[in-house]
């Protein structure tokens, strides 16, 4: 995993949130949160691995809340456990045919907490670990399309909702075919594994996301990003490229040029996420038509 699993504990009595603190503290990243709105902000920015959210708040039932996590594109597979101070069968049903994954009842009982927590957990890797295997692609270890499109999808509707621009940059290894027909394939995936980490390490930000599109075909997404510094990532990326020496087996040096599109839009309630995808393939184009080895953009 990498990195602690963060539970987010959200509940009004403080004397609940420190007897759930103490449980979890020592395994894992513990955040809280005392009502519906504080839960709903947290959950969006801090990315919770699981919340356990209780039904009674001070501002929204639980319910209220548990139905805009599922809703909202940032939290919608994050796993939540509702917690009650009553054992209600009818609570309970709700909860489960709302998306919660379990549901328990105050007092709480730290051995069966813990243990009905950690079920949540392992469930939370093998789905994550299952998850990866089909989002990442085999050869240059960066997301593949599929998980590129999640990803864009996520920063889409975050970008609109926070009123942010949205830059990609698309990218296309130049005259790739007659490279391969040179050196042979077995050099060609040398090569894009190569050129895929400089992809990588340009998206230097959390939110950044590098993508291997098919083929010679990437992609990098940079949230919260206007023209100038998208621009600016491009060309960076155009000339490391340009510099990179990616030897044979023999031990030959061999060099490879990209063509870069560049395009960014704030998009509004009603615009096609599509959109973006055809303005930056149609300046990626316009490079090549243009001679290939430089940037092309659209604002």
């Amino acid at each position: 995993m990498g990195k602690r699993i963060r539970i987010l504990l959200v509940d009004a009595g403080t004397s609940n949130l420190e007897i759930l603190s103490r449980i979890f503290s020592s395994s894992y990243n513990v955040l809280t949160a005392v009502n519906g709105a504080e839960a709903l902000s947290r959950a969006v920015k801090e990315q919770p691995d699981l919340i356990l959210l209780d039904i009674l708040l001070p501002d929204s039932s639980g319910f209220e809340v548990l139905r805009r996590l599922k809703e909202m594109p940032e939290t919608t597979k994050i796993p939540v456990i509702l917690t009650a101070s009553l054992s209600s069968d009818e609570d309970e049903e709700r909860g489960l045919l709302m998306g919660a994954v379990d549901y328990f009842t105050k007092p709480f009982r730290k051995l069966v907490v813990r243990a009905r927590v950690m079920l949540q957990i392992e469930n939370i890797k093998q789905r994550r670990k299952l998850e990866r295997m089909s989002t990442i692609d085999a050869l240059t270890e960066i997301p593949n399309r599929r998980g590129f499109d999640i990803r864009l999808n996520v920063e889409w509707n975050h970008a609109i909702r926070e009123k942010l621009p949205l830059s990609m940059l698309m990218m296309d290894l130049d005259n790739f075919k007659i490279y391969n027909d040179t050196y042979g394939h077995p050099q060609g995936d040398t090569l894009l594994k190569a050129v895929a980490e400089v992809f990588h390490f340009a998206a230097k930000r959390a939110e950044d996301i590098a993508a291997r599109l098919g083929g010679e075909e990437f992609a990098v997404l940079l949230p919260n990003t206007g023209l100038d510094g998208a621009l600016l990532s491009a060309e960076r990326i155009r000339a490391k490229v340009e510099r990179m020496v990616v030897p044979t087996v023999d031990g030959k040096p061999t060099r490879v040029t990209i063509s870069i599109g560049v395009a960014v839009v704030k998009p509004k309630p009603g615009d096609d996420m599509a959109e973006l995808i055809t303005r930056a393939d149609e300046c990626l184009y316009a490079a090549k038509e243009a001679g290939r080895n430089r940037v092309h953009h659209t604002g």
